[in-house]
């Protein structure tokens, strides 16, 4: 199994959980972060004051899915979350060990 964390814009969810739903990927855990990158932030001006906002809102997409998909759902996610500008979002891979649903006590992929 692999983790797969997306940090994305947060006009683009609504994409990315199309897209992922489209492939079969049942479920995924959003997160609200701020965060800066390449992009540093950005100028925004409030009641007329011109003031630097250093940590520009994103999304944080979690989802766990079994290696036969972890290529499918990497291209949906970047396809979904493509806009060509900067702050487009990173993309994480991360192996899991192990997953257990706790209502049912399943193991493995069929906890996912």
């Amino acid at each position: 199994m692999i983790k797969i964390e997306a940090i994305v814009k947060p006009f683009r969810v609504a994409e990315v959980q199309e897209a992922l739903s489209a492939i079969g990927i049942q479920g995924m855990t959003i997160v609200e972060v701020k965060g800066f990158g390449r992009q540093k932030g950005h100028v925004e001006i409030y009641r007329g004051a011109e003031y630097q906002v250093n940590f520009v809102p994103k999304v944080l997409v979690m989802v766990v899915v079994p290696d036969t998909i972890v290529e499918s759902a990497i291209e949906a996610i970047q396809k979904a979350a493509y806009t060509g500008k900067i702050g487009d979002g990173k993309i994480f891979i991360s192996k899991i060990e192990d997953a257990m649903r706790i209502r049912t006590k399943e193991m493995g992929v069929e906890a996912l």
